[in-house]
């Protein structure tokens, strides 16, 4: 059982006496599902040897995306398929930020201020690629990735956006290239993620939660040049199936308190932070996304239904550059996890069948 999955296991009617109603729904079955996990009360996997008949009952996993045990392959998955995607272009990284005042209306209303995060912030950055000024083309193509959490388990909503250096033309037949290692005006696009924002916020009916202030203060955008983008692509991987942090980063629990590393943005230097169970929850929990959000979005002619095929971008991007920028580097597939053997004979294990849960199973 994994360190976290003790504190919830320890505390969870705790924390549910002294919070009680004000709980959302969806942190309580996070909650049950991370004290579940692999414990038997997901139920269990009966596998058989052919050779030998031995048995084996393997406790099944809960598949709640939250919890810190079931995520590791799907992140290591999900960069690998976005290795295939790659286009042999320069690539940026776009990051878009919430004022701290802003925070407490997406703490209520999470889902409709975090569509307003993704959705505003791609407006933007479809607004100013087709400026002339900027890139110029008629249809740019991006993903955007909801982050929720800072290094001490803070909840600080952004996103980050991964954008391939150009974009193809209004008739789909030429790509246009963004000029060197500059895609857009970080300013113009800050304030005019700042309008799509506060626009939609408007049309929510959710514009009064806001202080007004907000909407004349600059708020916080990066954009850089990120090379080919594999490096950007890993680093993002470790963030988009993990939780808001894993057991490699706690140090001890003694039952009523876990302290865990950190580092300050800039310093490779490890830090560290005690906080009681109940409270170490409750930040945990912060991060417990809104049943069925999608926090991994496409845009452009990388969205899913967009008709042209990548392979045909890629074919108009090197009629541009007549020779690839750089020759393609194959991506690495995932290891796929150590098959079961029979501790008897070695040979490979069957799956038989499942066996449900005595008690309850935690919906995902």
């Amino acid at each position: 059982m994994s360190v976290i999955q003790t504190i919830f296991r320890d505390h969870a009617a705790a924390y549910l006496e002294r919070f009680g109603d004000a709980v959302p729904e969806a942190h309580r079955q996070a909650m049950r599902a991370i004290g579940a996990c692999r414990s038997g009360d997901c139920g269990h996997h009966v596998f058989e040897c052919p050779e030998c008949g031995q048995t084996h009952v393997a406790n099944s996993s809960c598949g709640n995306r939250h919890c810190p045990v079931c995520q590791n392959e799907k992140a290591a998955a999900w960069v690998y398929r976005r290795e295939l995607d790659r286009l042999p272009c320069t690539y940026f990284l776009a990051t878009f930020t919430v004022p701290e005042a802003v925070r407490a209306a997406a703490w209520h209303h999470p889902a409709e201020l975090y569509d307003a995060l993704l959705d505003g912030a791609a407006e933007a950055l479809r607004t100013l690629e087709a400026d002339p000024r900027f890139v110029g083309c008629a249809v740019p193509g991006f993903f955007g990735v909801l982050h929720t959490w800072g290094r001490q388990l803070q909840y600080h909503p952004h996103a980050h956006f991964v954008v391939p250096g150009g974009g193809l033309s209004a008739d789909r037949q030429q790509w246009v290239s963004a000029n060197g290692r500059f895609l857009v005006h970080v300013r113009a696009l800050s304030r005019l993620f700042r309008g799509k924002m506060r626009a939609r916020l408007e049309n929510l009916g959710l514009l009064a939660e806001v202080p007004s202030e907000v909407w004349t203060q600059e708020w916080v955008v990066h954009c850089e040049a990120v090379g080919d983008g594999r490096a950007v692509m890993k680093y993002l991987g470790a963030y988009v199936f993990r939780v808001a942090i894993s057991d490699a980063r706690i140090e001890t629990y003694d039952g009523r308190q876990v302290t865990f590393k950190y580092q300050k943005v800039g310093s490779a230097k490890w830090r560290h932070m005690t906080l009681g169970a109940l409270e170490f929850i409750r930040r945990f929990l912060q991060h417990v996304l809104p049943k069925g959000f999608v926090k991994i979005r496409h845009f452009g002619f990388l969205a899913p239904n967009f008709k042209v095929p990548l392979q045909r971008i890629r074919e108009l991007i090197c009629v541009l550059y007549e020779i690839w920028r750089a020759r393609p580097v194959l991506a690495t597939p995932p290891k796929k996890p150590k098959p079961l053997r029979c501790a008897q004979c070695g040979t490979l294990m069957a799956w038989v069948r499942f066996l449900p849960p005595l008690r309850w199973a935690p919906s995902s």
